[in-house]
């Protein structure tokens, strides 16, 4: 039986991939410029309106003048961040009306998606949410996370990342099984990889990493 009151949305969590897609924040503010920074990272096209605010990346397309309910056409994800709440709620009706996401700055009543808490580590990343129940708590779980989580899980990433890359193939056209791959990668997480690149032995964690799926390719052929 769930525990959750029945005014608090199930939301479906998602990553999206954002290349090269457009993306409009309405608004210019301090909060803006956060969302812009975010949406540049993941590669997005950003175009932003409205009449002034603080200074923009230089790769954002800015258009200085008040929205309008066509700037959302075309838009893949859409950020209502103005501190007028009237024209945050007609940017909402606007993406509403052509089926695209839209997140409405701290008012997730008038939200289709919501931006979650993000702890990023290379390409390790954990999103964090409480469906808008307690911002403050997930300040300090973030807080948290980011001293549990350090640097060596994004150089681990690295490792595991080029490994899977030069032994997937090979294991495959082996003919090793495919719980028998994934048994050879559970065997090199149980190594203490985290230790050595913690340690400042990344070469060890690696070479370490890559003797123990040689053993199991070894197996597959003795």
């Amino acid at each position: 039986m769930s525990n959750r009151a029945p005014d608090i949305p199930v939301y479906y969590p998602i990553f999206l991939d954002l290349r090269e897609k457009r993306c409009l924040v309405v608004g210019a503010g301090k909060i803006a410029l956060r969302k812009v920074e975010s949406l540049l990272e993941a590669g997005a096209e950003v175009v932003v309106v409205a009449p002034d605010g603080v200074p923009m990346p230089d790769s954002v397309i800015w258009h200085r003048r008040p929205f309008a309910e066509s700037d959302v056409e075309g838009a893949w994800l859409i950020i209502a961040a103005t501190a007028d709440r009237a024209v945050n709620a007609a940017v909402a009706r606007a993406a509403d009306a052509c089926r695209t996401w839209v997140n409405v700055v701290d008012v997730p009543d008038e939200s289709t998606v919501i931006m979650p808490a993000v702890v990023r580590r290379g390409a390790l990343c954990i999103a964090l949410s409480t469906s808008g129940s307690s911002p403050a708590f997930i300040r300090k779980l973030r807080m948290h996370l980011e001293r549990e989580f350090g640097p060596e899980y994004a150089t681990l990433l690295e490792i595991l990342r080029g490994l899977r890359r030069s032994w997937e193939p090979r294991a495959k056209a082996a003919g090793l099984p495919d719980d028998a791959r994934r048994e050879a990668w559970e065997r090199v997480l149980d190594l203490p990889l985290l230790d050595w690149i913690h340690a400042g032995n990344p070469e060890t964690a690696e070479r370490e990493a890559a003797r123990m799926l040689e053993q199991a390719l070894c197996e597959r052929m003795s």
